[in-house]
Order: structure tokens, then sequence, then C-alpha cells
């Protein structure tokens, strides 16, 4: 049995290097090259660790590593969704529940079903530790933006509005990080990088 798990174990971690090879619409720091998944997940997981002292309340740091290590990997089979698309919804889809399956399904069946567990819960977005790890994922890329003179903000001509209203979940997880976001969105506006609205005003 232990063969036999060690194996599909294996298989699951060469299933994930493919994590590497999803593209985000969002730059490395003062660059011109996109991040890719695993870049990313490597990075909240880090913020995660060195933030967590920022946190609202107590949580359990280890767990929101694994969110947000794990977070994205159903991004192999459902492809990265843009924030800021306006096509498709940026909230769990069915898509991403069959990836889930597939992909964490590859383990064996008690930890496919605690890391199933922990995407689940990163999902809803309920627990202390769900909203941490949201807060993670929404600062990485406006700290990117910052550096990067507005980023995909002026790429995909994101607007202030937009940019307020998806990066204030970052005040569910932490307040004080959110005070500091909220200025640098701010001072992203008084820079001219962040317009007011999409006609550039």
């Amino acid at each position: 049995m232990q063969t036999e798990d060690l194996l599909k174990q294996i298989e699951f971690i060469k299933e994930i290097d493919k994590l590497k090879y999803i593209q985000r619409r969002t730059k490395l720091f003062n660059s011109d090259r996109n991040e890719n998944d695993a870049e990313h997940s490597w990075h909240l997981a880090m913020m995660a660790i060195i933030l967590s002292m920022h946190s609202n309340v107590e949580i359990d740091v280890l767990k929101v590593v694994k969110m947000v290590l794990i977070h994205d990997i159903v991004e192999i089979d459902a492809g990265d969704t843009f924030i800021y698309d306006t096509t498709k919804n940026h909230v769990n889809t069915d898509e991403e529940r069959v990836a889930a399956e597939r992909i964490f399904g590859l383990l064996p069946a008690e930890q496919a079903q605690e890391l199933i567990a922990v995407w689940e819960e990163f999902e809803a977005g309920e627990s202390h530790e769900a909203k941490f790890a949201k807060s993670m994922d929404r600062l990485e890329p406006l700290l990117q933006n910052v550096s990067n003179n507005g980023g995909t903000w002026q790429e995909f001509n994101v607007d202030y509005q937009k940019v307020y209203e998806k990066k204030q979940v970052i005040k569910n997880g932490s307040v004080s990080i959110w005070n500091y976001a909220e200025k640098l969105i701010e001072e992203s506006v008084e820079k001219g990088i962040l317009k007011k609205d999409s006609s550039g005003r």
C-alpha cells in the first residue's frame, strides 16, 4: 500500500509541474515578464509567513500556506481567469471543481480529500485563514502593478473603482495591510498610473 501511495504522490508531483506554464496577466516586480502560477503561489506562501503578524485574528499559518500553494492548481485544467475579466466571473466555477477533483484525485484518497477541503475553504473565503490567504492573493498583484507604473491596470484600461472594489477583500484578513494597500491605490491615482474611470480621467 505504501508503494502504491508513493506512486500516486509522485504522479501528482509531476502533474503540478504544469503550473509553471500557466501565465498570469501580471508582470514580475519592475519587469516586463509575466508571472506564472507557480511563482505566484510561492510568493504568496512567503508573504503569508512574513505578514501573518498583521492578521486581524490569530491564524493557523501552515493552513494559510497550504491554501495559497494549492489555490491555483486547478488552473492547470481551467486556465487563469484575469481578476478584471468582464466576460468571465472570477469565482469558483464548475470547470474548476472538475479540475480539483481530477488533479487532487491523483493522490491517495485521504490526501486528496484533505487538499480538496483546503481548496474549498479558500474558495469559500469564510474562515480566518481563508480571509488572510485571499488578502495575500489580492496584495501581491497590487504591489506588482505599482512597481510597473500601472502594469495591467494600464494595459487593460482598469480604473480606480474596479481596483478599489477588488482590493477591499484585503481588509477581511488584515485591516493594517488594507490601510497600506488603500494608500498605495490613492497614491497610484495621484501619480497618474491608475485612472479614476475607464475613459482615462
